[in-house]
């Protein structure tokens, strides 16, 4: 498989469209959120609408998969972490008892699975840089970007339940909040020398005639030895059809924002107001721009909870019921899980803005930004029944419609992340049904999948009510399930029943992200040394 060719820019293939009073109407990218594990955030896995009995099992996830890419979303996201939530250094029972994000699964292993099921679907993995080591983090993602056809994404992440996962891999050096951002930078440099320096673009040769499979004098050891990282070496895999990964960050410290900033490709925040939203996009936007960036190389997405219903008030109801699973002992195990602080064993009337952890940072920094004289006190109410989750929409579905779009050109963001609400696949199939007829019929999604072209309000959807008058995407409108082959796949066993289509490849993450087939020049070209003057004792030479 070689490297793709050059395609048309992303205004080109997502171009924004004229709202017809010159207005230019953004195309909002469209992607999921997802744990493998029993409930997401709160234990919601007792539920019948909850995935329970189902988050272990592949073709849950297949089902999943098979329905994004058959509405046209852009990417299926995957949050994970090695380790778990503890209270004192041990796992409160509540964890266990109530399935609070454990037990859980390494999705890594489900992508080339999902990705033969799919076509065109994206898929963003999270892995540390905490305690996995570059050359294997590296291999891993360039392994499945070639699997995949050049579909995935790294979600970059520099701790997550981190006192936890550094006892289950036994590091005894803790490092503080920033100096794990800088192991961070140091181990994504690594892992780009070997992504984009090792091989040439055509050292792959696979020559039967002349027995060679790829040309010595094309291939490059990369050489790191530094405070953080000691690597050297030929990279084991030929160029990928992306190379690189494209790049996910979602801290939202200032450091955090910082490393976004001069290293992602696109950012996940979790807005709750427009107003925060709009300062997020636009400081990282500004912190780019100071790195040599342009300010548009950073696509920023949002996660948002839709609760949606052919009426508000139905909406409104299923809402309450979601919300009344969660209870505050599960909230403040959750909240210890990520910040490693106990609200429970704190002053009340303690400022959040006070509060200092090396754990999760972002979390509290979230909740100061919001409300600089908010107090502990308050904090778990609200972390209940919002969690980490972003935006919260409720209504039916034009009014959801027209909800996102006001978040959207409000703010700045280049799209949503859904989350999941009860955890089964019910939101999801909602969405689907109701509101994103709407947003493709005012052409704010779409993209380059012809598949989501059909889903109009003139085909199925009834314009006064914005719900849904028979079955579209391939599903049964009663179930939710498929109703016939897709992708070359007999529905009934899964099976290939022919060829797969001889239609152009379809579009790279990367390029639905930005329009490129490659990391730009510049991103490629940063590493170690170019950051000398800013980090001189780590000292990277490559060779």
């Amino acid at each position: 498989m070689g490297l793709r060719e050059r395609r048309p820019g992303l205004g080109e293939l997502l171009g924004d469209e004229d709202g017809g009073d010159g207005a230019v109407m953004k195309r909002i990218r469209l992607g999921v959120f997802e744990m493998m594990n029993p409930s997401n955030g709160m234990p919601t896995w007792t539920d019948p609408r909850g995935r329970g009995v189902d988050w272990d099992d592949l073709d849950h996830w297949v089902t999943l998969a098979r329905e994004l890419d058959a509405a046209g979303f852009d990417f299926l996201f995957f949050a994970d972490t090695y380790g778990y939530a503890t209270l004192d250094g041990r796992m409160p029972e509540e964890v266990a008892a109530h399935g609070i994000q454990f037990p859980a699964l390494d999705p890594m292993l489900a992508i080339a699975a999902l990705a033969r099921e799919t076509e065109s679907l994206g898929f963003v993995v999270t892995s540390p840089t905490t305690v996995e080591r570059p050359y294997a983090t590296a291999r891993r993602f360039a392994t499945l970007d070639r699997l995949t056809g050049g579909r995935i994404g790294w979600n970059i992440v520099t701790g997550s339940s981190q006192a936890t996962t550094d006892e289950l891999f036994g590091v005894t050096e803790q490092l503080t909040h920033d100096e794990r951002y800088d192991a961070a930078d140091a181990f994504l440099d690594t892992c780009l020398r070997y992504w984009e320096h090792s091989w040439d673009d055509d050292a792959e040769v696979r020559d039967r005639a002349s027995g060679v499979y790829a040309d010595p004098a094309k291939l490059r050891p990369v050489e790191v030895e530094g405070r953080f990282q000691r690597s050297r070496g030929i990279f084991a895999v030929p160029p990928t059809p992306q190379r690189t990964p494209v790049l996910f960050q979602a801290g939202t410290s200032d450091r955090g924002r910082a490393y976004a900033a001069r290293n992602a490709e696109a950012v996940f925040i979790q807005g709750q107001t427009i107003a925060s939203a709009a300062a997020h996009v636009q400081d990282i936007r500004e912190q780019a721009v100071k790195n040599g960036r342009a300010a548009d190389d950073v696509a920023v997405v949002t996660g948002m909870t839709v609760t949606v219903a052919p009426t508000s008030e139905e909406a409104r109801m299923l809402r309450a019921e979601y919300e009344a699973l969660l209870g505050l002992d599960d909230a403040a195990v959750m909240f210890a899980g990520i910040t490693g602080l106990d609200l429970t064993g704190l002053d009340p009337e303690m400022r959040v803005a006070d509060l200092k952890t090396d754990l999760g940072q972002t979390l509290v920094q979230r909740y100061a930004r919001q409300d600089p004289d908010m107090r502990v006190g308050q904090i778990l109410d609200q972390f209940r029944t919002k969690a980490i989750r972003g935006f919260q929409v409720t209504g039916s579905p034009v009014e959801v419609a027209d909800e996102i779009e006001r978040i959207v050109d409000g703010s700045g963001i280049d799209g949503i992340m859904l989350e999941p609400t009860f955890g089964g696949l019910d939101a999801y199939r909602a969405f689907i049904e109701l509101v994103l007829p709407i947003l493709v019929d005012r052409g704010r999604a779409g993209g380059p999948d012809p598949r989501v072209r059909s889903l109009s309000l003139s085909k199925g959807l009834d314009a006064s009510t914005g719900s849904a008058t028979g079955p579209r995407n391939g599903l049964d409108a009663s179930t939710g399930s498929a109703t016939g082959p897709r992708n070359g796949l007999d529905a009934s066993t899964g099976s290939a029943t022919g060829p797969r289509s001889t239609a152009a490849a379809p579009l790279t993450l990367r390029e639905r992200f930005t329009g490129a087939p490659r990391l730009a020049p510049t991103h490629r070209a940063h590493g170690l040394s170019a950051r000398a003057a800013d980090d001189h004792e780590m000292g990277a030479t490559e060779k």
